[in-house]
């Protein structure tokens, strides 16, 4: 029987002069080479168990094992009638069946990074469930639009031909990863501003992201959590913890590192303030401090050391002496969130 990691059933935008792919939205997906429906269709399309993308054709499947019941064939059914008919956009949308053998090894091209982000935003799998290595490199830069992913050579003149035709395009962005919730949404989530959350980041119900709160792909929260700062690329947020407005964690795309940062359960990182080593539970942040790994720290033994030693350590409070400036680790007493923790009536996200 054929296996696989991941699979996914969707619909591809590629341009019509190159083919380049733009973007792949998997409906239907999951993990795990059991799922019946998943293996009939990967055997009718005589898939060889390796990470590869098939273009879907009706005729095809119509001769094989998979049910009419199952949700893998009502999904292939659905992609399959939407026509091949060229957009607007110089583009065209092809039925697609995506198989990974393996979320462990680097993703081969844009349909199998697309799969990653999805299963991260269907919270399939966990920030850091699925190799990453080499995605920017496998995307297009696109321009995002109201009539769907444009192709950002030739750009102008589209916008030219379209405006002669009587609509006014409306680009909401241009990048190689889009926001979240023109591909998914999840439940138990609030986000007040669609624009600030990419596909790819994982929230947990629960969660409540805010008008300035961002969370980048391959990171989120793990439980119900108040996002009022900025979440980075491959940090991820435990339960009951708060990110204060515009305060920000360290992720490793931009500084260069390599440590996977973590913020435990039940801490808070107060307004303005930020972080570059992990918390681990009941762990608070004083307002307006940034705590990088190499800050030097008083304990109250009198030893100053580097933050990155305090790094995953429980019910820490990191705060600055308002008359020497010096910044100080307290251990605190309390249980984690006894700082007030969260609002349930804020996340109740039903």
């Amino acid at each position: 029987m054929t296996t696989f990691a991941a699979f996914g059933i969707g619909l591809a935008t590629r341009t019509l002069d190159t083919g380049k792919i733009l973007d792949t939205w998997y409906p239907e997906l999951g993990t795990g080479g059991d799922v019946g429906g998943a293996v009939a269709l990967a055997a009718a399309l005589g898939h060889d168990g390796g990470t590869t993308t098939h273009v879907l054709d009706a005729e095809v499947l119509a001769g094989s094992e998979l049910a009419a019941t199952d949700p893998v064939a009502r999904a292939v059914a659905g992609v399959t009638a939407v026509t091949a008919t060229p957009a607007p956009t110089r583009t065209e949308r092809v039925p697609v069946a995506t198989f990974v053998a393996d979320l462990g090894d680097a993703p081969v091209d844009a349909h199998d990074v697309y799969l990653r982000l999805h299963l991260l935003s269907h919270r399939l799998i966990r920030p850091h469930g699925a190799n990453l290595d080499g995605a920017f490199g496998l995307l297009s830069n696109v321009v995002w639009t109201d009539l769907g992913p444009c192709d950002p050579e030739g750009f102008e003149q589209l916008r030219l031909a379209l405006e002669t035709a009587g609509h006014r395009l409306r680009v909401t962005s241009i990048d190689k990863f889009p926001r979240m919730t023109d591909y998914v949404v999840p439940s138990g989530v609030r986000i007040g501003d669609a624009d600030r959350v990419r596909l790819g980041a994982h929230l947990a119900p629960g969660t409540t992201v805010m008008h300035e709160g961002f969370v980048n792909f391959n990171a989120g929260t793990l439980g119900a959590s108040m996002v009022e700062g900025r979440i980075s690329a491959g940090v991820v947020v435990g339960d009951g913890s708060d990110l204060g407005g515009s305060a920000s964690i360290m992720g490793t795309l931009s500084g260069g590192g390599s440590a996977v940062i973590s913020i435990g359960e039940g801490s808070l990182i107060g307004a303005n303030a930020g972080v570059g080593i992990s918390l681990g539970d009941g762990c608070v942040i004083e307002a307006g401090l940034y705590v990088t790994a190499g800050t030097k720290v008083a304990l109250p033994d009198g030893n100053v050391v580097k933050a990155r030693e305090l790094s995953g350590r429980d019910g820490v409070l990191l705060r600055r002496d308002s008359q020497t400036g010096q910044v100080i680790a307290l251990q605190r007493e309390g249980a984690a969130g006894d700082w007030g923790g969260l609002n349930a009536a804020l996340h109740a996200n039903d």
